[in-house]
Order: C-alpha cells, then structure tokens, then sequence
C-alpha cells in the first residue's frame, strides 16, 4: 500500500495519532486516499498540518484531488482545494 503512495504521519512518542497518503503517477496526478487523525487529537490542527506537508511533497504534482464529506470542505479549503461541482464520483465494488 504504501510503496507507491507518498504518505506523512504524526506521532505522539511512539504512538501514531495522524495518518496522510495520496497515490500519484508521479507527475501530473495525485488522489489523497487517506486523511485520517485520532480523535483523542482532533481539532488541535494535526490534520491541517498533515495536510500542508503532504501538500509540500506533492507540489511538483499538476492536480491533486481528493473526495471528502461535505463537512470537510471548509478544512480542506485552508490547503487551498476548491470544490468542483463539475464532478460526479462513480464507485464500482467487486
């Protein structure tokens, strides 16, 4: 999963509390797969962080896109997304 993934976490001592990836061609595309922070931590701007590092990483990259709940719009806006009604998400399972 994660050797062809670009991903950050953050701890606390030893303890993973924060958890970013994004998969990407490399070049022109990057998807952010995971977002995830414990809840013991959340709201205390660990995944605003991760998000920014993740973003610093990725900065050679054309377009990254993600797909999230609509109440995280507002956060991912800080790292500077947009929302696109233009897109429609398709899923298709086993």
């Amino acid at each position: 999963m994660l050797s062809g993934s670009t991903a950050i976490g953050a701890w606390s001592g030893e303890r993973l509390v924060g958890f970013v990836r994004a998969v990407s061609d490399g070049r022109f595309r990057a998807y952010i797969e995971d977002a995830v922070v414990h809840s013991s931590v959340q709201r205390e701007g660990i995944g605003l962080k991760l998000t920014a590092r993740l973003m610093e990483e990725l900065a050679h990259i054309d377009i990254v896109s993600l797909f999230c709940e609509e109440r995280l719009i507002p956060f991912y806006e800080k790292n500077g997304f947009r929302y696109s009604r233009s897109q429609r998400i398709m899923h298709r399972k086993g």
